[in-house]
């Protein structure tokens, strides 16, 4: 084997092993790159009192320092549904004709946190609910 030289044969050993160790540090390297591990929030929003849906209402995921994620719409059937990291959340729900609605949630991942929340009458607006606070104590102040 006169073609064959100890130069060679030490230049392809060394192209093999230098090509699988970086094929293996990148192989390793991926594994543990993992996408964020993100869970499910689903909500409902129904009235008080109907079977009737709420699809108009505006909700809003905030995170434990209030800063925003998502503002949300329900759709027809009054069902919102946004991916989540995992962690807690406050979901805040609002609307012109229904209390303000306030929750803490615990999304974990690959979970689906669903709720459902009943809206009841007032105002969420505070214009509105200082005009109505203002207007009852009038009414108490003068006794009608």
């Amino acid at each position: 084997m006169p073609w064959v030289s100890f130069s060679r044969v030490q230049a392809v050993v060394g192209t093999i092993a230098g090509t699988l160790s970086i094929a293996m540090t990148a192989f390793s390297l991926a594994g543990s790159v993992r996408p964020p591990a993100t869970g499910h929030l689903v909500m409902v929003l129904q009235a008080t009192g109907s079977r009737g849906r709420v699809s108009d209402a505006t909700v809003e995921v905030l995170t434990r320092e209030n800063a925003l994620v998502a503002t949300l719409t329900p759709d027809a059937t009054g069902r919102v549904s946004q991916p989540l990291s995992e962690g807690d959340y406050v979901v805040r729900v609002s609307h012109p004709r229904y209390a303000p609605e306030v929750r803490r949630v615990h999304v974990l991942p690959n979970q689906t946190v669903e709720m459902r929340t009943t809206l009841t009458p007032g105002s969420s607006s505070p214009i509105k609910r200082a005009v109505s606070g203002g207007a009852s104590a009038v009414r108490k102040v003068f006794r009608f």
